[in-house]
């Protein structure tokens, strides 16, 4: 089954928003096409995509609620796809302040007071109400209550989260853009073992002296835990990727053994995942 969704509705009610969240979510995102292309747009398109949004508004070239009407039967009818049409609305109060904050121009009001094109729009786009599947009122939601809003209406499990699992030395700073951050240095030090120091936790004498201390396997199963619960969370708060930094002192011992492990086990629980180590070089 292909997925469609159309996005459509009131300049300044958050359109561009969630295009945004639909295309992070693993949709095709396509925008302001006339509309007599769109039949062709979408069937080029769903050739080799499984996800495809498109955007269309009084913007766009040709658009008439009658022109849309015709292009979405056509649409609807097509074996094998799940046409949807969201439109996104809010009240005169809050599309007035919108384009007063942004200063950008309203579509219909290059030659009248800005309320009188808001107006004029509300009455152009009327009949596409009874043609939506989803009516969305966007007063009041901020944009990243719009984005979530939208990936739980129309993205559930489309894109999964992406977690880099990333070793680095306290030495070296923590890393930027580290979400989570989690400090093993309590983990005995394979640094002190002669035999061991030139080693690092991607070798297995490191990871069975790792596994000797009794902390570590509570401390694993613990975390690995946490996480698990976690991830759903972020997703539903529109995070697409999270950093998980795992530090130690120098950065190529316990963070690379705690690192790979965790990797491993997230991997084997279904969550896409990399595993990327700062201060060794992985040939």
């Amino acid at each position: 089954m292909k997925h469609l969704v159309l996005v459509s509705g009131y300049s300044g009610a958050g359109k561009t928003v969630a295009l945004h969240a639909l295309e992070d979510a693993g949709y095709v995102v396509v925008d302001n096409i006339p509309l007599k292309l769109l039949p062709a747009v979408v069937e080029t398109a769903l050739e080799d995509e499984e996800f495809l949004a498109i955007g269309a508004d009084v913007r766009t070239s040709g658009f008439s609620t009658e022109e849309f009407a015709t292009s979405l039967a056509a649409l609807k009818q097509k074996e094998g796809l799940d046409c949807r049409v969201l439109m996104l609305t809010a009240d005169a109060d809050t599309l007035l302040g919108r384009f007063k904050e942004t200063r950008r121009p309203h579509p219909l009001a290059s030659d009248r007071p800005l309320p009188d094109g808001i107006q004029a729009e509300f009455s152009l786009l009327e009949p596409l109400r009874i043609l939506a599947d989803e009516v969305l009122d966007t007063t009041g939601l901020t944009p990243r209550e719009l984005q979530q809003t939208i990936l739980r209406r129309f993205a559930p499990g489309v894109a999964p989260i992406y977690v880099e699992v990333l070793s680095f030395s306290y030495k070296f700073g923590i890393p930027r853009g580290a979400d989570v951050v989690f400090d093993v240095r309590f983990l005995r030090n394979p640094h002190y073992v002669e035999a061991l120091r030139p080693q690092t936790g991607l070798d297995a004498a490191v990871g069975e002296y790792i596994l000797q201390d009794e902390r570590f396997s509570d401390t694993f199963r613990r975390l690995k835990e946490l996480l698990l619960e976690t991830l759903p969370w972020y997703k539903e708060e529109g995070k697409r990727t999270l950093c998980l930094a795992i530090g130690c002192t120098g950065g190529k011992h316990r963070s690379v053994f705690m690192a790979e492990r965790l990797g491993a086990a997230l991997r084997d629980a279904g969550v896409a995942v990399g595993v990327r180590h700062r201060e060794i070089q992985v040939s």
